[in-house]
C-alpha cells in the first residue's frame, strides 16, 4: 500500500459503544471467559451427560451451533471466533509459567514454519469425523476439546510467538480461509501515520504487539490474522482500525504480505485452499444417501466387511487425486489460452486457486446452514436437560424444539449461499486474470492485456467453478443426514413449546 494511501470505509473501532469496547485492552478476555465457560460445560456434559448425541450439550453445541455460527460470523464480519477463542487463555497461562521460570521459549523450527502441519491435521479431521462418527459421540467430542486445550498449552509454552495459531490449529486455519472473503479487515488508517512511527509497537513483543508477526503497514488481508486487536492496543498513535472492505478483493492482487510473503509462491497456502475448498464438497457428500452405497461397493471390491478402507479411498480421491487432476488440467488450459506458456504451471495454479475460496466457503455455508437451520433450537431442550441433571431446572424438557425455519425453506437458502459463493469465484477469477496478464509498461505502470487474453486466462477457472457449483447443487438436493438432531415437531407447533420452555 503506498505511503499516501489512507483507509476509507466504515471503521468499527471508531463507533461510539462498540469501538470503545474493542479498544479496551481487556475486551478479548471479556469475550473469551464466557466462551471458556461454555466449553467447560460442553466438556463436563460430554464426559458425564447423556450418551445420546442429540441430547448432549457437547455434541449439540459443537457440531451443530458452533459450526453454523462460525460460518455466519465469517460471512458478516470476519474472524470473530478466533477473537473470542478460549484456547488462548491456556496459551497465556503457558507463556506466564514459562516467563516465571525464566524461559523465553524456542523458535519454531524452520521446517515447521508453514501450513503443511495444519493441512495434514485438517485432512485427518475430515477422515476421523466420518470414520469414528465424532458427531454421534459426546465422549469423543469432549476429549477432542480437552486435547485442543492441552495442545495449545504445550505448543505455546515451548515455542515463541503464537505458534499454535499460526502453524497448528485446524479451526483457526478454517477461519483464516473463510476470512479471506470477509467484509472487515484489521488495517492501518493512514500509511503516513505509520511512516512517522519509529518504535513499531504494533510488532514489538515488549509492547504486546502482534504475536503472528503481521507488521501492520505491510499487512494485506486477513490470512493469519486472529482479530486479536493486540496491534490496536499497542499502537501509540491510534492508527489501526477494524475497517470495512470489498469482500474477496484481497484475492485479486498478489502483493508481498507481512508475515506471509506472496500467495503465488506459497504451495502450502495453495494446499490449504485446495483441501478446504474440495473438502467442503467432500464433507457434505459424505452425509448424503449415495455415499453409503458407494462405501458398501468399495468394501465388497476390497474384500472386507469394514467400510473404513472404502471411506479412505473416497477421501483420497476427493481430497487428493481429483483436485490434482482438475487443477492441473485447468492450469494447463489457462496457461495455454492466455499465451503465457513459459510461465511455470505451479505458479499459475497457486495464483488462480484463490479464486475458488468464495465457492468453497459458499459450500461450507450452505452445508452448515442446513444443520443449523434444522436443529438450531435444540439448544433449548438440551440446556433444560442439563440443568435438570444438576438440579436447577424442574420443568418439562421441550424435546420437540428443533428447526429454525420450515423445511421447504432449506434448499432455497442453501442454494442462495452456494450461488453467492459461485458468483464471488467467477468475479475473483476474472479479476485475477486481469492482473496476472497485465504487462509492465513505460515507467513501471502496468498495461492491461487484450480482453481475449484475459478471458482466455480466466475461462478455464470459471468453467471449473461452474462445474463445482453444479456438483454442489446436486449434493444439496440429495437426502442428507440430520446429524445430532432429534425428529422435531412441525414449525407451526413452536409457540406452545417455546411458551412451555420459558415457563
Amino acid at each position: 500500500m503506498p505511503d499516501s494511501v489512507q483507509a476509507s470505509g466504515v471503521d468499527l473501532i471508531g463507533w461510539p459503544v462498540l469501538g470503545r469496547f474493542l479498544s479496551w485492552r481487556h475486551a478479548r478476555i471479556a469475550m473469551q471467559i464466557p466462551v471458556l465457560i461454555l466449553a467447560g460445560l460442553a466438556i463436563f456434559d460430554g464426559l458425564a451427560g447423556p450418551s445420546l448425541a442429540p441430547k448432549n450439550f457437547a455434541t449439540v453445541s459443537i457440531w451443530l451451533h458452533y459450526r453454523g455460527l462460525v460460518v455466519l460470523a465469517l460471512l458478516v464480519a470476519g474472524n470473530l471466533f478466533c477473537m473470542a477463542c478460549p484456547f488462548m487463555l491456556t496459551r497465556s497461562a503457558g507463556r506466564w509459567m514459562r516467563e516465571r521460570l525464566g524461559g523465553h521459549g524456542w523458535p519454531v523450527p524452520a521446517a515447521l514454519r508453514n501450513k503443511w502441519l495444519a493441512v495434514g491435521l485438517i485432512v485427518a479431521f475430515f477422515v476421523s469425523y466420518e470414520l469414528f462418527s465424532l458427531w454421534a459421540s459426546p465422549w469423543l467430542t469432549a476429549w477432542i476439546a480437552i486435547g485442543y486445550f492441552l495442545c495449545a498449552f504445550v505448543v505455546d509454552t515451548i515455542f515463541q510467538g503464537a505458534a499454535f495459531c499460526k502453524y497448528v490449529c485446524p479451526l483457526g486455519h478454517f477461519n483464516f480461509f473463510g476470512s479471506l472473503i470477509s467484509p472487515l479487515e484489521v488495517q492501518v488508517r493512514s500509511q503516513q501515520g505509520c511512516a512517522a512511527c519509529r518504535t513499531k509497537d504494533c510488532i514489538q513483543p515488549l509492547a504486546h504487539g502482534c504475536e503472528l508477526w503481521l507488521f501492520q503497514p505491510r499487512k494485506t488481508g486477513n490470512m493469519d490474522c486472529t482479530f486479536c486487536l493486540d496491534c490496536v492496543h499497542a499502537c501509540p498513535y491510534d492508527n489501526i482500525g477494524l475497517i470495512a472492505r470489498t469482500p474477496t478483493a484481497e484475492l485479486w492482487d498478489d502483493p508481498f504480505r507481512s508475515g506471509i510473503g506472496r500467495f503465488s509462491r506459497r504451495s502450502d497456502l495453495a494446499a490449504l485452499v485446495a483441501v478446504l475448498t474440495f473438502g467442503s464438497f467432500m464433507n457434505a457428500f459424505a452425509m448424503i444417501r449415495p455415499v453409503y452405497g458407494l462405501r458398501a461397493l468399495l468394501a465388497r471390491s476390497l474384500g472386507t466387511a469394514s467400510e473404513a478402507p472404502g471411506l479412505l479411498v473416497i477421501f483420497a480421491l476427493g481430497l487428493v487425486v481429483l483436485p490434482l487432476i482438475l487443477l492441473t488440467i485447468t492450469g494447463l488450459a489457462s496457461r495455454r489460452l492466455s499465451g503465457a506458456q513459459a510461465q511455470p504451471l505451479g505458479t499459475v495454479v497457486r495464483r488462480y486457486i484463490f479464486a475458488l475460496v468464495p465457492l468453497g466457503f459458499g459450500m461450507w455455508l450452505a452445508h452448515y446452514s442446513f444443520h443449523f437451520l434444522t436443529g438450531g433450537l435444540t439448544v433449548v431442550p438440551v440446556a433444560q436437560s442439563f440443568l435438570t441433571d444438576v438440579g436447577v431446572f424442574a420443568g418439562q424438557v421441550q424435546w420437540g424444539l428443533g428447526p429454525v425455519v420450515p423445511g421447504e425453506w432449506l434448499f432455497p437458502i442453501e442454494a442462495v449461499f452456494l450461488y453467492l459463493g459461485g458468483f464471488g469465484s467467477l468475479v475473483a477469477a476474472f479479476q485475477i486474470a486481469q492482473r496476472s496478464t497485465a504487462a509492465p509498461g513505460e515507467g513501471g505502470a502496468a498495461t492491461h492485456a487484450s480482453p481475449m487474453r484475459v478471458l482466455g486466462a480466466a475461462a478455464p477457472w470459471m468453467i471449473l467453478c461452474l462445474f463445482l457449483l453444479g456438483y454442489g447443487l446436486w449434493i444439496l438436493i440429495q437426502p442428507m443426514e440430520m446429524r445430532g438432531t432429534l425428529l422435531a415437531r412441525p414449525i407451526a407447533e413452536w409457540a406452545p413449546l417455546i411458551a412451555g420452555a420459558i415457563a
